[in-house]
């Protein structure tokens, strides 16, 4: 076999191989949905407290995607709020979104939201931690102490 030929035949390999890359490469893209023309929001969080209004600072806010039947996706986005209480996002992708929000004597927070607009303003509330109550403690039991019963002076033998 000539040497031109083997050139032939390899070359012939390559460049049918190099398409076969380009149109399945192609057609998984076509394929693909585009995350670039999803409608997105900007989303803005003002986190205070709920007694007074005032912020909470250094609050972990995130945000976590939640599918149609109402379980939470995988993936998502911590943001910390700054001494105002406030931090924001852009590029979240409309549906729902479920936020929780930490902070250190704080309640937890949680809630689902439903973004359908460019720009969403998310005010939360956080609350301090509620006594906590227990049927074992002492002062679950009868609150009034029992008195003993003495008979009266004027029974008294003189």
């Amino acid at each position: 076999m000539p040497l031109v030929h083997k050139m032939t035949t390899m070359r012939k390999t390559i460049l049918g191989g190099a398409i076969l890359v380009m149109l399945l490469s192609a057609g998984s893209l076509w394929a693909q949905k585009d995350k670039d023309e999803e409608p997105t929001s900007w989303i803005y969080f003002s986190v205070v407290k709920d007694d007074n209004g005032k912020p909470v600072r250094n609050a972990a806010v995130v945000l976590h995607p939640v599918n149609a039947k109402g379980k939470q996706e995988r993936g998502g986005i911590e943001l910390k709020t700054d001494p105002d209480g406030k931090t924001n996002s852009d590029g979240i992708p409309y549906g729902m979104l479920r936020v929780q929000v930490l902070a250190h004597g704080f309640q937890t927070y949680g809630e689902d939201f439903d973004i359908s607009k460019p720009k969403t303003d998310i005010t939360i509330k956080l609350k301090r931690p509620q006594g906590q109550f227990s049927v074992y403690d002492d002062q679950a039991k009868d609150p009034t102490p029992k008195q003993e019963t003495t008979p009266s002076d004027s029974k008294k033998p003189n």
